[in-house]
């Protein structure tokens, strides 16, 4: 067996098998109240058959799956989770644990494919987060104000449809979109104009290293005051955090092309807006698409954070605010919850598009983002 197993594979399995038969002892005697709990003891034990027989990976898939869901259908309306509930989380948590441990072995080894097998990985590590989030919060009658279940802001998002989605338009489709396409392109124009000039790259850039040190408290205060209340004034903050980190960057990755491949260029008697767009940017590009990637969460917090010093009655920022005010602390974690993905969908976004410019890189050719 430790030939297919490893050490700590091993031990994830004791753990689980060993906790659901200490649950099972003291799940028996309230069959009636958890039966599904103590199906699941009574399975998860039974899976030390694997020490004597061969035990597919997604059997331990299947079983802490059960288990989370026995888990949630069964934590109590009101009181404290009893002791067998908690026992059943670690043994659920272990062999989820397990299970990712022999698929990322399996996908090491050449025996399953990576593309689409490698994406249960990261989804079966967010779903073990929530479920714990769940189990916890309400197992331990954590109070709604201090931190939500993931059930209840599920059910505020639903239930908030259409502000959440008027709060997302103006603060990303209005604030942070327009702020980072000018932020970026601006960063880049000046990128070049700086390597053109080194009079200009004695003088702006430690400006530019200096002004991307000033704190965002700091900044959105004054943007507010120049240009308004609205969206304006959160692009315009949107704008001075993006441009900075794509001016250090874009400078970074003209000098990325080596000193051979500029010699090359010179021989084919290539000019410098010839060598800048046909050497030096597509060079340049990786250390681009690192500034665009980070620019995107720094936006997206930019223009959140800037809805706190002045908005119209709507936005992400804003309703974040208010929410925490009104003590609705749900509604405060839907607004988290869609800026989290809206954040994560837009870096996606970014990164395929870094794929496909370039496809010539080592880290692109090697499989990672």
């Amino acid at each position: 067996m430790k030939n297919q197993l490893s050490y700590f594979q091993i031990y994830l399995a004791l753990v689980g098998a060993g906790v659901a038969l200490i649950g099972l002892g003291f799940s028996v005697p309230t069959l009636g109240a958890a039966p599904i709990l103590a199906t699941f003891f009574a399975l998860a034990t039974a899976s030390l058959i694997r020490f004597v027989s061969p035990f597919s990976l997604w059997l331990d898939g299947a079983l802490a799956v059960f288990g989370a869901i026995a888990l949630i259908v069964s934590l109590p309306a009101a009181g404290q989770m009893p002791l067998h509930h908690w026992l059943a989380l670690i043994s659920a948590w272990a062999f989820a644990w397990l299970f990712v441990e022999r698929l990322s072995a399996a996908i090491r080894a050449g025996k399953l494919p990576e593309t689409g097998t490698g994406l249960i990985i990261p989804i079966i590590f967010g779903l073990s987060l929530l479920v714990m989030w769940e189990v916890v919060t309400r197992g331990a009658n954590v109070p709604m104000v201090l931190l939500p279940p993931p059930s209840a802001i599920g059910a505020r998002l639903m239930a908030e449809t259409s502000i959440l989605w008027a709060d997302f338009v103006q603060t990303f489709i209005k604030s942070v979109l327009p702020g980072y396409a000018i932020g970026c392109l601006a960063g880049l124009l000046v990128a070049i104009a700086v390597d053109r000039s080194p009079f200009l790259k004695a003088g702006l850039l430690p400006i530019g290293n200096f002004m991307s040190a000033l704190p965002i408290i700091g900044i959105a205060p004054i943007m507010v005051m120049w240009f308004g209340f609205d969206w304006q004034s959160k692009a315009a903050v949107v704008v001075a955090m993006t441009f900075f980190p794509m001016l250090v960057n874009t400078v970074a990755g003209l000098n990325a092309a080596s000193t051979i491949e500029r010699d090359l260029m010179r021989t084919y008697a290539a000019d410098y807006w010839q060598t800048l767009m046909k050497l030096r940017l597509p060079a340049a590009a990786p250390f681009i698409f690192n500034a665009l990637k980070i620019n995107s969460t720094l936006a997206l917090i930019g223009a959140i954070v800037a809805e706190f010093f002045g908005t119209p009655v709507v936005g992400m920022g804003f309703r974040i605010s208010t929410g925490v005010g009104r003590l609705a602390i749900d509604l405060v974690w839907a607004e988290i919850a869609v800026a989290a993905i809206a954040g994560s969908a837009f870096y996606g976004v970014i990164a395929l598009i870094e794929r496909g410019v370039t496809f010539w890189h080592p880290s692109v050719r090697g499989g990672r983002a």
